[in-house]
């Protein structure tokens, strides 16, 4: 009996398992506005995942896809790609949902064709940003808002033009830079950020002032500008009887002379207070004093009012 086996094979090389585990598919592309159902889901719109068909999470499954799944977006027709995560497998077949500003990445229309392939992304580990208005100085931890805003991201790609929504209004920032490649996946990562100028801001004006002190041996008394501030006692005063006083006090002027400038402390300390007090040579001691200092308390004789009467 004669047996013979036959083997189809394509390659000369057995076929790697990452290309067997691919996904690939095309679909036409609609905003999420445009997805039915009595629901809102303006969640979609705050964040870089897509939603797909049922049709896809079959097909994903059977391939052994490792997670988190992620994608790559291509539009043909413009050589325009990024990368998302997707949210939920509830779309009508052959369509996919996109938030609206990665249609506007890719350059799609409504109804537009687009390219859905799973990708492995490297963990990321460095981003920069660049925000697309002045505007977005204008949030205090501006850290912590894009942090907060990039839990609903998947992954980001080098040259993408992301959308946050913070306080009623959106902020877009173009992604400058990712480490340790050009499309990254942030999904539990430690991952830094850093932020360059925004686009169309311009740094205010700084203008130099020098100003000369004067040393020691150009002071001079005379040249000191005369006092014109507050002066104690110097006010007109009033009457009860509303008469008015007859002679109206004017403020002497100072004499230069007498303005003396105190001595400098050359053993000052930044944060170290020193109390200056005079000191005054002690009197000499008198007799009067060395009675005062003999004094003891109730050595004296008292006095009555009664007169005490001999006694016969």
């Amino acid at each position: 009996m004669l047996s013979l086996q036959f083997s189809f094979n394509m390659f000369d090389h057995p076929m790697p398992r990452g290309f067997q585990n691919r996904f690939s598919t095309q679909y036409r592309c609609y905003s999420v506005s445009m997805l039915a159902g009595p629901n809102d889901r303006s969640d979609v719109e705050k964040g870089g995942k897509i939603i797909m068909p049922p049709s896809a999470l079959d097909q994903l499954s059977r391939l052994n896809i490792t997670y988190p799944m992620l994608f790559k977006l291509t539009n043909k027709n413009s050589d325009r790609m990024t990368h998302c995560g997707v949210l939920e497998f509830v779309a009508d077949e052959g369509i996919c949902y996109l938030p609206h500003w990665m249609m506007q990445n890719l350059l799609l229309e409504e109804g537009g064709l687009v390219q859905v392939e799973s990708v492995n992304l490297m963990v990321a580990t460095y981003s920069k940003f660049q925000p697309q208005s002045p505007d977005f100085l204008d949030i205090t931890n501006p850290k912590a808002v894009l942090e907060n805003a990039l839990r609903n991201f998947a992954c980001l790609t080098t040259g993408d033009v992301i959308a946050i929504n913070y306080n009623e209004k959106i902020y877009e920032l173009r992604v400058m830079e990712t480490k340790p490649d050009k499309a990254v996946s942030i999904i539990e990562c430690d991952m830094n950020v850093d932020f360059d100028a925004p686009l169309g801001y311009k740094e205010p004006e700084r203008h130099s002032q020098h100003h000369e002190e004067p040393t020691e041996e150009e002071t001079d008394p005379a040249n000191y500008e005369m006092d014109v501030g507050f002066r104690a006692f110097t006010g007109s005063g009033n009457r009860l009887d509303g008469k008015k006083k007859g002679i109206e006090p004017s403020p002497a002027p100072i004499d230069p002379s007498d303005i003396r400038r105190g001595i400098p402390n050359y053993e000052f300390k930044v944060g170290r207070i020193t109390f200056i007090r005079n000191s005054r040579p002690q009197p000499k001691k008198t007799e009067e004093d060395d009675s005062v200092s003999n004094f003891i308390a109730f050595s004296g004789e008292g006095q009555s009012l009664r007169k005490k009467g001999r006694k016969p």
